[in-house]
């Protein structure tokens, strides 16, 4: 159970006057714990600054994956930054319903309020009604379609995101042949959103390839990835492209392409991390992997938290600076969902510029 435990709150006014004000763009450096350059986010998220210890879960498609406790330093980050209780939590495997029942021990608890990640948008959108019906504030990620949230933040624009992959992808096969492409979920919004900007680019500009097959279900494991890439493998050897939306198939298709030496025969271009995907790129059985920071991702659903539950959601809109790396000038492309924002926030990586990422 989780104990909230309120401070004096005073006015905005006091605090103003005591050089807390809530606006933000006000450069100031927190304490050096953890891997987000905070330099520039404001000191108006802070306990101190709002009156009040909020908590604030972040709830994960899957916990102890490379993704994900990426992201639990940024979580951690935040609270030893703000002095807020925030933490981390997901279930052991991606599974839907366990998702769920997290977040319903959540309502249980009585958090302030929820960041999630969906694993499946459709499956937690009846759970995520209920928390906001209960006055707990639902921040999303990787969940653009979300109905039941507060505010969703992407990184990027996903489609766009998609599209690069495509084009490294179809230079690496030379524009043409069959390709597969692996999502963790047909429910997980923002990978299918990539794969459907990949599929788009590949039908504009490389229309001498094809998909072999339907999208693969990984559950954003690597395993699986593996396994699922072997069996399409044997019945189509002929084989030339991977797309991977989940982090894990830069791991499952590196581990193919390594024990088959299909190295320069089979391709690969999808999101990884360099501390799953590096020695596979150092060996050049894969050559491209396109990510952002989960950690600085967590730390920016965290932020708008705090703003929603301080009550500056009039500040929360497009132009929006967060004072973090790619998430420096916030976009609302829809019109119809002013609470959908993106950020700038992706990095192409090989094996020539992979040692500048130590994670």
């Amino acid at each position: 159970m989780i104990t909230r435990r309120d401070f004096n709150v005073r006015s905005l006014a006091a605090l103003a006057g005591a050089g807390l004000g809530l606006g933000f763009g006000v450069p100031r450096a927190f304490a050096a714990s953890g891997p987000v350059d905070t330099a520039k986010v404001s000191p108006g998220i802070t306990a101190k600054a709002v009156g009040k210890k909020f908590s604030m879960a972040t709830v994960v498609k899957v916990d102890g994956i490379a993704w994900f406790d990426r992201m639990r330093e940024g979580v951690k980050q935040f609270k030893d930054d703000t002095g807020h209780d925030t933490w981390m939590v997901g279930p052991s495997q991606a599974d839907a319903a366990a998702q769920v029942q997290i977040v319903e021990s959540l309502i249980a608890q009585g958090v302030d309020a929820i960041c999630i990640v969906p694993f499946s948008v459709e499956a937690v959108e009846p759970v995520l009604k209920k928390a906001r019906s209960q006055g707990i504030v639902v921040i999303s990620h990787e969940a653009s379609n979300l109905m039941n949230t507060d505010y969703d933040i992407e990184a990027f624009d996903n489609r766009a995101y998609g599209a690069k992959l495509m084009e490294v992808l179809g230079q690496q096969m030379g524009g043409e042949g069959g390709y597969v492409c692996t999502v963790g979920s047909l429910t997980s919004q923002s990978q299918n959103e990539w794969i459907d900007g990949g599929i788009a680019y590949q039908k504009q500009h490389f229309p001498k390839m094809f998909e072999v097959t339907k999208r693969i279900e990984t559950y954003d494991d690597a395993n699986t990835d593996y396994n699922k890439l072997k069996e399409v493998l044997t019945t189509y050897p002929n084989l030339k492209g991977i797309l991977g939306g989940p982090m894990p198939t830069s791991a499952g298709a590196g581990r193919l392409i390594a024990e088959r030496g299909l190295a320069g025969k089979l391709f690969f271009s999808g999101t990884g991390l360099v501390s799953v995907a590096g020695q596979y790129l150092k060996n050049g059985d894969i050559s491209y992997i396109q990510f952002w920071d989960p950690a600085v991702a967590g730390y920016a659903m965290n932020i708008l938290a705090v703003m929603t539950l301080a009550k500056q959601r009039e500040a929360i809109k497009s132009g929006l600076d967060l004072g973090l790396s790619g998430y420096t000038n916030l976009t609302t492309p829809n019109a119809a969902r002013p609470n959908l924002l993106y950020g700038a926030g992706w990095v192409g990586v090989t094996k020539d510029n992979m040692s500048q990422y130590n994670f």
